[in-house]
């Protein structure tokens, strides 16, 4: 039975006691009472309060400051409704809730939302710790008064005006508490024995309610769990770090307190196994590796392939191949920090005597190659949800924006631009094998984004056009067709071009069609369209068709206002003749030029000049 279970951590008998107890108490007689011989024994759902505040007020986006000034504000209104106020504005007054008050359960929200602002104030200290360290001491204090509260409200609800499933709730709320402080202070067996016992009483309660009221429950076990993998490995338990990096796979990944813990805890991991290796052979060259973070990387290069591989969701598929590219970006820049102080390999990257490019640079090479091909792998399969989506009937909504050929075709560009950059890495451009194979690759990517360029003129009713790049992409798959014989084995993991073939004649077959029906549909609708042309009826007097608009009081009967016309100019007059009159002499009759001279100017003071 499961009300014979123990449950670790010292509150076993009373958490079995307890769920008897719910099991045993009839329907009928889960009433109200509000007698002071049998007192107000209503639940009060604890996780359901917390879980429900948390998601309405910024847990959500992960704004812990949002969470706790909602704490804050929620316990005033408590306050001011229950008359249980801490003094006045200048004299404080300490209160405690006791037993005598639980006959209104709202005395115990008091202090569950006591204890959510001290956890929601020490998990935004956590966040801001990463750039703080000495945030880390307040974080501390915070998690140890929100434990402080979380026991009170226990004991509180070890009265008998509480039921029993209110027991068990804040027995588990304490020990999940309790659990996070001994794993901030990294006591493992004491943080273990904490989380077991709040895992038990939950899934002691999922299993005596029913499916619908258990959802909470089993999300709760879920969340502590890799906590629990976590602090078995630290224990001592190797088998635990396999469990981690299932964990690890699932849609959401780990969260909360575990999430930069495992992180830190497979790179620790690596970074043991990276003191074995010293060398890495690609392409028929073996170039040494001395680099921490370059040995680091490509030991963890498997396990992330085999990861995304295996991941379930396309969110976590996309999260996997970030985190990679992000390492592979670092290792990278680790590689070109050892080549900056070697001025002759920068330029020129060549060693003297062999003619060959340096294994500093053929390891930059190898790297840049991880990093172009893990960026082609995640576009192609964006590439492959897009198709999929393609493929699904559109909604009839707006709302949501669903996905177009155009989106595949910019996918498609970037991955022949990766390509274009595959083909310039140095220390390459003797592997005519290498130039083989990414010049088909090349072929089948063309001949991918060729289809879908076809697929967005189809839409727009460009059947020319389509019909010629239907063609061309057929040109580009015979290609690869007859030239992949001894590539067959490297090409494996590239889209089928057999299934492009067959898709491509049956989307020529229907494109024909369309085309044909199009072509027979405008000449039936020929007359219409005359109508919706708009001439006014004074143009199309030749033409009889039906237009409804004519009896309207918008009726198009002639152009108004009218349009402007050429009319001839006012004649411009020249006068041609003034050219050859001869007008007689005025010399006579103009003034003759004074003397001058002293006699001159003398008579002209005194106007004694003619």
């Amino acid at each position: 039975m499961a009300a014979e279970k123990q449950v670790p951590g010292g509150g076993g008998g009373r958490a079995a006691a307890a769920v008897a107890a719910v099991d045993a108490v009839p329907e009928e007689k889960k009433i109200r009472r509000t007698s002071d011989l049998r007192p107000d024994r209503r639940p009060t759902k604890i996780l359901q309060i917390i879980k429900e505040s948390q998601q309405q007020h910024g847990l959500r986006h992960g704004d812990f400051q949002r969470y706790r000034g909602y704490c804050s504000r929620r316990q005033r209104r408590l306050r001011k409704t229950l008359n249980f106020k801490m003094g006045n504005r200048h004299k404080f007054t300490g209160k405690k809730v006791t037993e005598d008050l639980l006959t209104d359960n709202r005395y115990l929200l008091l202090v569950l939302m006591d204890a959510e602002r001290a956890w929601s104030y020490a998990m935004q200290l956590k966040q801001e710790a990463n750039t703080e360290p000495r945030k880390r001491f307040h974080l501390l204090s915070r998690l140890r008064k929100a434990v402080k509260h979380a026991e009170e409200l226990e004991r509180l609800c070890e009265s008998n005006r509480v039921d029993a499933k209110t027991k068990l709730e804040a027995q588990a709320y304490t020990a999940y508490l309790a659990g996070m402080l001994r794993f901030e202070h990294q006591e493992w067996k004491a943080a273990i024995e904490a989380f077991n016992k709040c895992k038990t009483i939950y899934e002691k309660l999922a299993s005596a309610f029913t499916e619908e009221q258990a959802v909470l429950y089993n999300q709760r076990v879920e969340e502590i769990s890799p906590n629990i993998r976590y602090c078995a490995y630290n224990i001592g338990d190797q088998s635990a770090i396999n469990e981690l990096m299932q964990m690890r796979l699932r849609s959401g990944g780990t969260e909360g307190l575990l999430a930069e813990k495992l992180e830190a805890l497979i790179t620790q991991t690596r970074a043991k196994q990276a003191a074995t290796m010293s060398e890495v052979e690609w392409r028929g060259r073996t170039v040494p590796v001395k680099i921490d973070k370059v040995r680091i990387f490509l030991l963890g290069l498997a396990d992330n392939e085999a990861a995304i591989a295996q991941a379930e969701s396309e969110e976590t598929k996309e999260r996997l191949f970030e985190s990679m590219l992000s390492e592979c970006r670092d290792a990278i820049q680790a590689v070109r920090e050892e080549l900056k102080p070697d001025q002759k390999q920068r330029e020129f990257g060549l060693d003297a005597e062999s003619g060959k490019v340096s294994n500093l640079q053929y390891l930059h090479s190898y790297l840049t190659y991880i990093k172009l091909s893990t960026a082609i792998k995640r576009n192609e399969n964006m590439a492959k949800g897009l198709q999929r989506a393609l493929l699904q009937p559109q909604p009839e909504d707006d709302s949501k924006r669903s996905a177009r050929p155009q989106d595949l075709i910019r996918l498609y560009d970037i991955i022949l631009q990766n390509l274009v950059e595959l083909l310039q890495l140095p220390g390459l451009e003797d592997d005519r094998a290498f130039q083989k194979e990414i010049g088909l690759r090349t072929l089948v990517y063309k001949a991918y984004r060729c289809f879908f360029i076809a697929q967005s003129y189809v839409l727009v009713k460009k059947w020319s056009e389509a019909l010629v790049l239907y063609d061309r992409v057929l040109k580009y798959a015979d290609e690869v067709s007859s030239d992949a014989g001894a590539f067959r084995s490297s090409l494996k993991d590239l889209p089928d071009v057999q299934e492009l073939i067959t898709q491509v004649r049956s989307e020529k077959c229907s494109l024909q069609a369309a085309a044909i029906l199009d072509a027979s549909d405008s000449q039936q609708t020929e007359t219409a369209s005359q109508v919706k042309d708009n001439k006014p009826l004074v143009e199309r007097f030749e033409t009889f068709c039906l237009d409804p608009s004519l009896v309207t009081k918008q009726a198009n009967l002639v152009h108004f206002p009218p349009g402007f016309q050429p009319i001839p100019c006012k004649p411009l007059f020249f006068d041609l003749a003034l050219n050859h009159v001869a007008f007689p002499p005025l010399e006579d009759k103009l003034e003759q030029k004074t003397k001058s001279g002293l006699t001159g100017y003398i008579k002209g003071i005194f106007g004694f000049r003619s």
